[in-house]
């Protein structure tokens, strides 16, 4: 059976047969095509769509050479997964052909009493690597960096230079980008592989380095991250608070990173804890748990809608057409403080905003909000009027330029806040915006009904 005439599904209830049935000849076949460099990427999918207990005997039946591959190309949780199923002879092996950063993010994922055991495996020189990454912070760029790079220093030709590269050619994860230094190690500039091959062999690497971007190592690693890929560079050296090189970001962690984070976000923002793994290698006991969590904070928030709902019950027995409108600015008001929320927390991930501005966001989505509202309360308005008078759709008209203008300043200002706090904006995202804005958008109706209708409150 050959991979690329199936599809993922297909190869995967057939690996799962063969398992069934103890036929592991069956599956070194079946996997085999699939072992080529070329098709490492297909394999890890496949891994991932399989059982924790299959996943660890698929992986053993593969060869040396394409299983590290493969093992590189799965997510930091799913490697400390697999590692959990494999003997340790075979757990040394791909830990030792890792390189320094990756070994870091993979010990980041498995228990700290493993870690030393694993580290006790490597050669002096790889440990001793490993040891510097690891010695930077959680969550700082200097935790993913590479250690094993080329540079060169500014009073060498660029012959000397590419003799370097060369030199490096096997053991440097990266090559394409050369940070130039002085005596004391300091990042003085750029150079290319382009810059260096486009140059005479006894120019200066003075005279054709560029000026250097760079990031300190106690930098979060998201920040290093975006700037690397927002300034398209292949790599970004990494200096410490002297600045002297430590190591380098390559443009392939930093997209790593980016996913990442990106995924956090993503998952926070709609109630839930990220998986780091995949859906269908995840149990069901750890889906509940993501959230599970969430949704006790959310239900305990949403006391606060019903307590208002309490309060204001005499009003609605008075003119108990008003209970209909309840849901319609219940959703609008939560839907318009999550889209500011979405935007302004993407805003704040890619660099646009800064807490410093957060009375510029506060002018603004208020502004977006009296636009949005004056649309919805004119055409929502008049459809009300023409249903239950003059008077409701008065009431609805007013209450929704209210609302959307109070949960668009509300869905900006709290990743603002977040931010200045410390705290992950995706956080004080879209739940916590919804159950805030529903209780604080009923009062606003109330108050307005009972304003224009004449009620008691």
């Amino acid at each position: 059976m050959n991979p690329e005439q199936v599809d993922g599904n297909e190869l995967v209830d057939s690996i799962q047969s063969l398992l069934d049935d103890n036929d592991f000849p069956g599956i070194v076949d079946a996997v085999a095509p699939a072992s080529a460099p070329a098709s490492a990427e297909q394999l890890s999918s496949l891994l991932k769509r399989l059982p924790l207990k299959a996943r660890a005997i698929v992986y053993r039946l593969l060869p040396k050479g394409p299983a590290v591959e493969v093992f590189e190309l799965l997510s930091p949780r799913m490697q400390s997964d697999l590692i959990r199923g494999l003997q340790d002879a075979e757990v040394a092996a791909i830990f030792a052909d890792l390189d320094p950063d990756d070994r870091v993010w993979l010990l980041d994922e498995l228990p700290a009493s493993l870690a030393p055991r694993l580290l006790s495996g490597l050669s002096q020189k790889e440990r001793q690597l490993t040891a510097e990454v690891l010695g930077y912070p959680k969550g700082s760029v200097g935790r993913r960096m590479t250690p094993e790079y080329v540079s060169t220093r500014s009073d060498s030709t660029a012959g000397d230079a590419l003799a370097r590269v060369r030199a490096r050619l096997d053991d440097a994860e990266s090559v394409y980008t050369l940070p130039v230094l002085d005596d004391s190690r300091r990042v003085v500039g750029i150079a290319t592989l382009r810059d260096l091959l486009r140059a005479e062999l006894g120019d200066r690497v003075s005279d054709i380095m560029r000026h250097p971007d760079v990031a300190t190592a106690y930098q979060t690693a998201e920040a290093a991250a975006r700037k690397c890929a927002g300034l398209g560079h292949l790599a970004l050296p990494i200096v410490d608070s002297e600045s002297r090189l430590v190591g380098v970001l390559t443009i392939d962690d930093a997209a790593r990173i980016l996913e990442f984070e990106d995924t956090e976000d993503a998952a926070r923002q709609g109630g839930v804890e990220p998986l780091r793994r995949p859906y269908l290698a995840t149990s069901i006991r750890a889906l509940a748990s993501s959230r599970i969590v969430w949704l006790l904070v959310l239900a305990i928030g949403a006391t606060l809608t019903v307590q208002v709902l309490s309060v204001f019950e005499a009003t609605l027995e008075q003119l108990a057409v008003l209970a209909l409108f309840v849901p319609l600015l219940i959703g609008i008001g939560g839907n318009t403080g999550n889209q500011a929320a979405t935007t302004i927390t993407r805003a704040l991930a890619l660099g646009d905003l800064r807490p410093r501005d957060t009375w510029k966001v506060l002018v603004r989505e208020l502004g977006v909000g009296v636009t949005l509202g004056s649309l919805l309360g004119a055409l929502g308005g008049a459809i009300t009027a023409l249903i239950y008078g003059q008077a409701i759709g008065l009431v609805i008209g007013l209450t929704l330029v209210a609302v959307c203008s109070m949960a668009a300043a509300i869905g900006g200002i709290m990743p603002m806040t977040a931010r200045a706090l410390r705290v992950d904006p995706a956080v004080f995202s879209n739940p916590f915006i919804s159950t805030f804005v529903d209780a604080a958008g009923l009062i606003v109706y109330f108050l307005i009904a009972g304003t224009v209708l004449g009620l008691s409150l």
